[in-house]
């Protein structure tokens, strides 16, 4: 069975999604932690782009405290999209070229989840060539009014079913969707 590709990104009611850092720890709690372990632990590799990727290999090797979570986000294969990036530690190799056939190759080699975390002009690209099989849209109950990164920037009309909708405390919604099969014109 081919693997699964999972987007999944925290998002304001404005929809942005650039440095969730700065805005999203007011809404943080312990079902949102128990979530994302679910998650992380269901998936077998990460797919990143070169800026989340380059963000999170800074940080999580050298943060402390982080138990298990941290074990596993450590030492998963990631698999990074960049058209200027040469080379990448951390587990982690580099996708040149046609990045639509290389994810299509790693969906097909079957195991857990592939999971992309953050990484919008990832799940942009991926959204047009529909190789997301799920997202999964943590919203925050901030509006920032401003930012750099909206997610679907230049994505074309797309429809998608709810799958699932979960509220946690503080406020957050996590919104679970699929994409939705293609109506006959």
């Amino acid at each position: 069975m081919p693997r699964q590709v999972i987007a999944t990104t925290y998002i304001t009611l404005d929809g942005y999604i650039d440095e969730p850092g700065l805005w999203s720890f007011d809404f943080w709690s312990e079902e949102a932690a128990q979530y994302k372990a679910r998650e992380l632990f269901a998936s077998d590799a990460q797919l990143l782009g070169r800026i989340t990727y380059e963000g999170f290999a800074s940080a999580w090797p050298t943060m402390q405290g982080t138990g298990e979570f941290g074990e596993k986000m450590n030492s998963m294969p990631k698999y990074v999209a960049s058209r200027t990036l040469e080379s990448a530690s951390w587990n982690a190799t580099v996708i040149t070229g046609d990045v639509a056939e290389a994810v299509r190759e790693l969906k097909q080699e079957g195991g857990g989840d592939l999971l992309i975390g953050g990484s919008g002009t990832l799940i942009d690209y991926l959204t047009v060539h529909d190789l997301i099989d799920e997202y999964r849209m943590m919203i925050c109950p901030v509006v920032l009014g401003e930012g750099t990164r909206r997610l679907f920037n230049g994505v074309p009309r797309r429809t998608f079913t709810l799958a699932e909708s979960k509220a946690l405390p503080h406020g957050v919604l996590i919104n679970t969707y699929h994409p939705a099969a293609p109506t006959a014109a």
